[in-house]
């Protein structure tokens, strides 16, 4: 607009067991009779298992034979359908090697006296503080209670019971046994419920951040997967069109509301996010894009409102507060648990109001685009632009709305917006390109000739050289502008796009070599907002036919804005426009 054209490693070797320390034992403390009370049946041949299916039990124990009389007491020994995995350590030093390596010990069956006298002990303190391990149950089993006394242990130690050799008969070790394993497993329940609702909270928190539809569903894929510890094959289906159930009565906007449901429940759905091998499914309708065993398992979720769980995938509906209907297809490589299910009902309530709060906030920002646009051409126009019908009296109103959208102004913003988002990428200007600046200086750019308002428009318009009396009035729309924009600015605290405009709106016509207007700044002295409005409108500019001469084609376009880099315009922003120059040639007029 006015003159911005140019021409204008772990240890698999095992230690051998320590030998047996030798020390004194009462005479009734004979471990080979141990379990004499309640004999043991006959042990069989332990089955190949993953070792995930067996409950894991450490024997730490100095004394061989207590290993193998334990192994075969419990050698037929099942809780809930899994077996025992046993193994061994002879000191506390080989203990300690093993839990650094095995991460699903439910038990320990421990001896105090072994390397020195208080060996299990210190094994105790180091798996409680040093290991942080609150889950596994420790069971201390001592020939010589003398050496440790019960009530002394029990309170300076966390473990979970303590047993003399000499009382422990084999139906004794089996119901101890069985309770420590039960205690284990709702710690670890309670523990994976925990780290899940972290996860949840964490998530919740990170998405909430987003401010656009595309990235906030990405990162409800991202997260769940993360949560439920399956692959990436996602999709997140939605339906096109306003919330569900709008009839229209007593609305201000009834021929707005979506569609009534007369179709298919796959009439409308598209693939807003989508990850691994459904990543190039984004923004396509899911009919026809969609594997049709995906699609019919998302129809039936639709349907039936409800999650639905089958074994390789699940189908996750989440219904917001106003009636906008989402549905989550993901693939996984098991049958979710319950604690899986319950997560996700905690996760899909938790995130539902933010896809109606994004929705919300994209329908705001797009209306406001709109707003600024129309007001934009207005001023482009000039004065007596708008007659009472509310159409221009140029008869030009079809270059200023194209698709329903005013084009030219939308089209500088997303260029802008571009061009920043690569600044930002690239790691420059991080101080002026803060997340909040990326996300208000489309809106900023929209403005750039707001001051035009106050020129002739016989001045915009001419079809030849000016003179010098409207050269100058031509250059007093950049402080117009601001003047304009700076008033407004002080209805709103801290940074918005009124004040960015208004130093866009200013500054946008000023040169890098300093021959420029209105105020002749030079390099980085002209406001980074500014210097990438400059390249914007330049291109936009070259790209349209105007008064003195037809449109460059892109390619010279192009050539004109590299001439002038370090000339004219920053040669940083220059060459992230030539980076994003793909994305401008592809991206339709006014996509933000």
């Amino acid at each position: 607009m006015t003159n911005a054209d140019p021409t204008a490693p772990e240890d698999d070797a095992k230690p051998d067991p320590p030998q047996a320390e030798t020390r004194s034992m009462p005479e009734t403390a004979d471990e080979d009779l141990v379990f004499l009370d309640d004999a043991a049946p006959d042990a069989g041949p332990l089955e190949e298992d993953e070792p995930g299916s067996r409950w894991t039990m450490l024997i730490v124990d100095d004394e061989p034979e207590v290993h193998s009389i334990t192994k075969l007491v419990l050698s037929d020994f099942a809780y809930k359908g899994r077996k025992a995995r046993f193994l061994s350590a002879h000191s506390a030093a080989e203990a300690r090697r093993i839990l650094a390596r095995e991460s699903d010990i439910a038990l320990i069956l421990l001896d105090v006296v072994m390397e020195t006298e208080d060996a299990g002990l210190r094994l105790v303190h180091h798996i409680r503080e040093e290991l942080q391990n609150r889950n596994v149950r420790i069971i201390l089993r001592t020939g010589q209670p003398g050496q440790a006394p019960e009530r002394a242990v029990i309170l300076d130690y966390d473990i979970n019971d303590y047993k003399a050799k000499t009382q422990l008969t084999a139906q004794q070790l089996f119901t101890t046994t069985v309770a420590a394993l039960r205690s284990y497993e709702d710690i670890v329940a309670i523990d994976a419920n925990r780290r899940g609702l972290e996860k949840i909270i964490e998530a919740s928190s990170s998405l909430f951040r987003a401010r656009s539809m595309k990235l906030f569903a990405a990162g409800v894929l991202t997260q769940l997967s993360g949560l439920l510890g399956v692959g990436p094959d996602a999709i997140l289906c939605m339906q096109r069109g306003s919330a569900g159930g709008a009839d229209g009565q007593g609305s201000c906007n009834p021929t707005f509301s979506g569609d009534n449901g007369n179709g298919s429940s796959s009439d409308g759905l598209y693939v807003l996010a989508g990850s691994g091998r459904y990543e190039d499914l984004i923004n396509e309708p899911a009919a026809g894009h969609v594997d049709a065993s995906v699609l019919a398992a998302v129809t039936a979720c639709l349907e039936r409102r409800a999650h639905l769980y089958a074994g390789d995938h699940c189908t996750l509906y989440i219904r917001t507060p106003n009636d906008r209907e989402t549905v989550v297809y993901l693939r996984s490589n098991r049958p979710l648990s319950d604690l899986d299910r319950k997560l996700i009902e905690v996760f899909c309530g938790k995130i539902s109001v933010g896809f109606d709060n994004l929705h919300h906030y994209e329908q705001l920002y797009r209306a406001q685009q709109g707003t600024l646009a129309a007001l934009a051409d207005l001023a482009e126009r000039g004065r007596g632009a708008l007659g009472m019908d509310g159409l221009a009296t140029d008869g030009l109103a079809a270059e200023a709305v194209e698709d329903g959208r005013f084009s030219r102004s939308l089209r500088i913003a997303a260029i802008t917006e571009r061009i920043a988002r690569r600044l930002h990428a690239d790691g420059l200007f991080p101080e002026a390109l803060d997340d909040s600046t990326l996300e208000i200086i489309g809106l900023a750019a929209i403005l750039h000739d707001i001051g035009n308002a106050a020129v002739n428009p016989e001045i915009l318009s001419k079809p030849g050289p000016l003179d010098p009396t409207e050269r100058s009035a031509m250059q007093a729309h950049t402080v117009a502008g601001a003047t304009l924009l700076n008033q407004a600015s002080h209805l709103a605290d801290g940074p918005t796009h009124l004040h960015l405009g208004a130093a866009v709106a200013r500054w946008h016509h000023e040169n890098w070599d300093g021959t420029g207007y209105p105020d002749g700044r030079t390099g980085a002295a002209i406001p980074l907002c500014a210097r990438i409005v400059a390249v914007a409108d330049a291109y936009d500019a070259m790209m349209r036919d105007r008064p003195y001469r037809k449109a460059l084609s892109r390619e010279d376009a192009v050539a004109e804005i590299r001439r002038l880099a370090g000339l004219r315009f920053d040669p940083a922003v220059v060459d992230a426009f030539l980076a994003v120059l793909p994305d401008i040639d592809r991206m339709r007029p006014a996509t933000r």
